[in-house]
C-alpha cells in the first residue's frame, strides 16, 4: 500500500461513498448519524469510511458535548489539484487538435485536403 500523501488522498477519493460524504460536508459539519442517513450502510461501515477520510486529512472530527461532528478539510485536496494541474496543458492541447480535426471535417476537409477528390 502506498504511503505518500498524494496516493493516500487519491485512494480515499476513489470510493464513491467517501466522495458523497465529502460532498455532504461541503455544506457544513455533520454527525456520523447525519452522514450515514443517505446510505444503506451500517454505522460501523460509515465509521470505516470516515477513518479513511481522516487518515487522508480530508476531514476532521470535533467534539460538541456527546457529538463528534465531522468537517471538511479542503486544504488536503491541494496536492491533488496541483498534480492534476500539471497535466492540464496536455489534455487541452489534445482537445484543441480534436476541435481542429472536427472543424475540418465539417468544412469538408480531411487532414488539410479537400474531401472527395478535391484540390488540397
Amino acid at each position: 500500500m502506498a504511503n505518500d500523501r498524494l496516493s493516500i488522498v487519491l485512494m480515499a477519493l476513489a470510493d464513491p461513498t467517501r466522495r458523497a460524504i465529502l460532498s455532504r460536508l461541503e455544506q457544513g459539519e455533520a454527525t456520523v448519524m447525519e452522514l450515514a442517513a443517505p446510505f444503506e450502510l451500517k454505522l460501523p461501515t460509515v465509521s470505516k469510511h470516515l477513518k479513511v477520510l481522516q487518515r487522508a486529512g480530508l476531514i476532521s472530527q470535533g467534539r460538541k458535548a456527546q457529538w463528534r461532528p465531522c468537517r471538511l478539510e479542503p486544504a488536503a485536496l491541494k496536492d491533488v489539484s496541483e498534480w492534476v494541474e500539471r497535466y492540464r496543458h496536455a489534455w487541452e492541447e489534445r482537445h484543441e487538435r480534436l476541435d481542429e480535426l472536427l472543424r475540418g471535417r465539417q468544412e469538408g476537409r480531411v487532414d488539410g485536403r479537400e474531401a472527395e477528390g478535391g484540390k488540397p
